[in-house]
């Protein structure tokens, strides 16, 4: 089997590193870097291709995937009271809007 070849992989895996890849490259990673990145978390996530026989399996590890989630909350962390407040307030004045311009607009 040469390098590279994906036959060993099954669908599941070809299906996630195909949306991890399209992820890569809506975030403007070119695509070879984003087949490569997607490639390696794939790999990192269930240990690579699955091979037949009993006993072969791995267990999926999906550190890869909890990553993100830990990351996401931090740019909040690190934003003061007042600066989160604010954020709050203008986005409740936006929805007091929105819902004012709905009403509006509605038939009678």
């Amino acid at each position: 089997m040469p390098r590279g070849d994906k036959s060993a992989y099954t669908d599941k895996q070809k299906r996630q590193a195909r949306h991890i890849e399209n992820s890569y490259e809506s975030r403007g990673v070119g695509h070879e870097e984003a087949e490569k990145r997607a490639w390696a978390t794939v790999n990192k996530d269930s240990g690579g291709g699955k091979q037949s026989g009993s006993g072969r399996g791995k267990e999926v590890e999906h550190s890869a995937a909890r990553k993100g989630g830990r990351l996401g909350g931090k740019a909040s962390a690190e934003r003061t009271a007042e600066q989160r407040s604010a954020s709050a307030k203008k986005a409740a004045a936006t929805r007091r809007r929105n819902a004012a311009n709905a009403a509006q607009s509605a038939p009678k």
